[in-house]
């Protein structure tokens, strides 16, 4: 039985997005008449890329739970109970037969919404380490797909299905696009890069890293490009100005993720889930900098999953303003331990990721 009306909720974060555009796609790859409607948050970048992806959207009011009590908690249970009777509202007009959940602020209230109404309901855990909205729905939910082993500590073990993550489509077929990727980036040679990722929004401990490091990049003649997240960019070209290297490229956001993985040679990055399972399946040697403040450190966890694997290198990020660029190098010229790191790290892929969510949709409105 194909879906023919679904809610997907969540956001926050691209690690969010970019999995839920997928299971949409996906929806619609199988029934064009499918009515898909996304459920996030006012205010965050779903409200854009969701739109942009050509789906419809609805922003509830809600906010992260405060980690200290005052005004602030108030705010978030005023908002909270705006945002319940809102997602009870969007629930009683569209009418959906399927409701997924994929993590973020929205799919909260969404969720539980839909689930006291008898809908089917299922969520998807990206993390090694449960986030709080997706515990809380657990109960009340019939299927929760998750990408790690031993994800029992959060969940009732007969409502969980091991599906891994979904990934971009983009990414499931990466040829030969090394000449594309250097127009696109207008690069000055062919040879691999160091690609540098901190998130959608960007990493400011790495973005100071590198900052630092801007002398051993131009020294070193390796090829770097560097996202530095919307939040950062206009400060850091700022700072350098008429400084930048030739060897350099410095870019706020990279819409073509398919190039930049193409012409890289080994990826930094933050241990978002999402990323992960991307680096998984496009198989190339990563330096992983796991981000200190995000809820429950889930991202280190995620992380120090892949390295007991000898799947990837972790980098603890007090310690990136003097290993990080070094280390990327070195790396960067060991072609035996590129090699060794990028077979490890495929084992670990999931291509069929978003399929199988999609399949354990379906098995919702069969039951």
């Amino acid at each position: 039985m194909k879906i023919e009306r679904v809610i997907i909720s969540g956001g926050g974060t691209g690690g969010h997005i970019f999995p839920a555009l997928a299971i949409a796609n996906e929806i619609k790859r199988r029934n064009r008449e499918a009515e898909v409607l996304f459920v996030g948050a006012e205010d965050r970048m779903e409200m854009e890329k969701v739109p942009a992806a050509g789906f419809e959207i609805i922003g509830l009011p809600v906010i992260g739970f405060p980690r200290k009590a005052g005004l602030s908690m108030f705010k978030f249970i005023v908002r909270l109970l705006k945002s319940y009777k809102l997602a009870n509202h969007i629930i009683n007009q569209f009418n959906p037969q399927v409701a997924i959940g994929v993590g973020g602020f929205a799919s909260g209230p969404l969720l539980r919404a839909a689930t006291q109404k008898k809908i089917p309901a299922l969520i998807q855990e990206q993390n090694s380490y449960a986030g709080i909205t997706n515990r809380l729905l657990a109960k009340k939910v019939q299927t929760i797909c998750v990408a790690y082993d031993r994800m029992e500590r959060y969940f009732p073990v007969g409502k969980i299905v091991h599906t891994g993550n979904p990934v971009r489509e983009n990414l499931l077929v990466l040829s030969d696009r090394v000449q594309e990727a250097v127009d696109y980036f207008g690069l000055n040679s062919r040879n691999s890069a160091i690609l540098i990722l901190g998130g959608s929004l960007g990493a400011r401990s790495i973005n100071n890293a590198l900052l630092k490091s801007v002398p051993m990049i131009a020294a070193s003649g390796v090829t770097v490009i560097w996202q530095t997240g919307s939040i950062y960019y206009r400060e850091i070209t700022g700072k350098l100005q008429d400084a930048i290297p030739p060897n350099l490229c410095i870019v706020e956001f990279i819409a073509r993720m398919d190039l930049a993985y193409s012409i890289a040679g080994v990826v930094i990055s933050r241990a978002g889930a999402g990323t992960i399972s991307e680096l998984c399946l496009i198989g190339k040697p990563v330096i992983l900098v796991p981000s200190p403040n995000v809820a429950e450190d889930h991202q280190t966890k995620n992380a120090e999953a892949l390295a007991e694997k000898g799947a990837a290198r972790m980098i603890p990020d007090d310690l990136i303003g003097e290993e990080l660029i070094p280390s990327a190098i070195n790396l960067l010229n060991d072609q035996e331990e590129c090699s060794r790191l990028s077979e490890k790290i495929r084992t670990l892929a999931r291509p069929d990721a978003t399929r199988h969510i999609v399949d354990e949709a379906e098995k919702l409105l069969k039951q």
